[in-house]
């Protein structure tokens, strides 16, 4: 009997954002990282239940020019890296600041003195805070939010680190390009309780050790990404093993047949 032939679903392009902050060892003291991880509902037809990186679908808006008026790079050390997401490099970087943003409430960012953006107090964490429903809805435009609130978007600390695609015969495909990032001092992160219901910042290890027990689910994806992280001791390490990357895998994965 011939196989089945695989029913084809529309590509999209994607892009997620690792984010990443130091911790220090519990055991012994020394500098680790963390990775924010958000759970997504049950009721989500792709990855339902289970536990990714903040990212999303890539919007044509995204690609608009000018966003490259509240953009801080790609700076000339990033070259390899625009160079392998193309001559539309800049909308990725938009997308997965925006998705990080929306879903995470990580807004990454330089404020108009040029630091790193940070919610120094509660105020205006919970003023931008407000900002992300209109931001998803699409009543607010991420370049309307940045002129507004005098910021560029830090693309220069976002490194481009390496892209998949979801394999025929799932219910949604997407060309996801990931990146990984510092996430920004005094920013904590939280799930939108909309496509999200949870949020944690965990190791690798952790991460790993949890999913392997049964205890914390993972796309086969994401489990190969965390056993890459987990590979670097430090979020130096991790951080200057990203901004020196020269290539760039495109994974391909194929399901089996039955």
């Amino acid at each position: 009997m011939a196989d089945k032939p695989i029913k084809t679903q529309p590509i999209k392009p994607a892009a997620t954002v690792i984010l990443v902050r130091p911790v220090a060892s519990p055991q012994t003291g020394v500098g680790g990282f963390e990775i924010f991880m958000l759970r997504r509902t049950s009721k989500a037809a792709f990855a339902g239940g289970m536990y990714v990186f903040p990212g999303g679908r890539v919007d044509p808006e995204d690609h608009f020019n000018k966003y490259a008026d509240v953009c801080t790079g790609p700076s000339i050390a990033q070259a390899p890296q625009a160079k392998a997401l193309g001559s539309d490099h800049r909308g990725f970087w938009v997308a997965g600041i925006r998705e990080s943003f929306e879903e995470a409430g990580l807004l990454l960012a330089y404020d108009h003195a040029g630091n790193y953006l940070s919610f120094v107090d509660s105020s205006q964490a919970e003023r931008f805070a407000a900002m992300r429903e209109p931001l998803h809805s699409g009543a607010l435009e991420l370049h309307d939010l940045c002129v507004a609130e005098n910021l560029t978007l830090a693309v220069d600390r976002i490194h481009y680190y390496n892209r998949v695609v979801t394999p025929a015969g799932r219910p949604r495909r997407f060309d996801t390009r990931f990146f990984i990032a510092e996430a920004p001092t005094g920013q904590t992160g939280e799930h939108d309780d909309i496509e999200t219901v949870d949020s944690i910042w965990i190791t690798p290890q952790d991460a790993l050790t949890q999913h392997a027990d049964g205890e914390f689910g993972l796309m086969r994806i994401t489990e190969m990404q965390l056993g890459e992280m987990a590979e670097h001791a430090t979020m130096e390490a991790l951080l200057e093993m990203a901004s020196s990357r020269q290539k760039f895998p495109v994974s391909r994965p194929v399901l089996p047949r039955n």
